[in-house]
């Protein structure tokens, strides 16, 4: 079986930012099989040593995204949308510059975007996008998953 890697970046103190925590929280109290779990936090590039140490074939993103949609929808973003200069997650560093470093050194790297409803401190998160990340741990349960991309 190969090594699967679900990476969640975000803030759990701002809002809908930290949908990728709470993913993160949920996989750490109920693993799924065929997955391993490392919560980026808001820095997620001060773990890229440990993702080489894992040697993993397949890394998940997941990551409050700006995508146009409605709050709480679910987008596997293309490479050529997370390229676009107007393209917004909610972090200094852009995650193409974490994307690119992991792909020297790990087969597979793809982006989940979940559509936040309000990014700011000392707010709760949400109920669609707690649904939402909800529905990506479900998804990500199945031996076979799919999401629409952007």
């Amino acid at each position: 079986m190969s090594k699967k890697l679900v990476m969640t970046v975000g803030n759990g103190m701002m809002g809908d930012d930290a949908a990728g925590p709470l993913l993160a929280e949920k996989l750490k109290q109920a693993p799924l099989e065929g997955w391993e779990t490392l919560n980026g936090g808001s820095a997620p590039e001060n773990s890229l040593f440990l993702i080489r140490e894992m040697a993993p074939e397949q890394v998940l993103i997941v990551d409050a995204a700006y995508m146009d949609l409605a709050p709480g929808e679910i987008r596997l973003i293309s490479d050529e949308r997370i390229e676009d200069p107007f393209f917004m997650t909610t972090h200094s560093l852009p995650l193409t510059y974490l994307m690119q470093v992991l792909r020297e050194f790990v087969p597979q790297v793809d982006l989940l975007g979940i559509q936040p409803e309000l990014v700011a401190f000392g707010f709760p998160m949400s109920e669609s996008v707690k649904l939402a990340v909800d529905r990506v741990y479900a998804r990500l349960g199945q031996a076979e998953w799919s999401w629409e991309c952007l």
